[in-house]
């Protein structure tokens, strides 16, 4: 009961191409990375203050 060896992983990454298919497989692997990319850049804090992500959303308005 240790470690996993390469044996291991390459049944465990067999089983899973079987179970969803390739390309179902490259659609979770680019869904995931997109998600770590937009993880990181939340953390980053790469977004400017008062710029609306996304250009389709109305830009909020400064009076009070």
């Amino acid at each position: 009961m240790g470690a996993m060896s390469l044996g291991h992983w390459l049944i465990v990454g067999v089983v899973v191409l079987l179970v969803f298919g390739p390309k179902r497989l490259s659609e979770v692997g680019s869904g995931l990375g997109e998600g770590i990319r937009n993880f990181k850049k939340g953390l980053s804090g790469d977004d400017k203050p008062g710029a609306s992500p996304d250009p389709t959303l109305p830009k909020p308005d400064s009076k009070s």
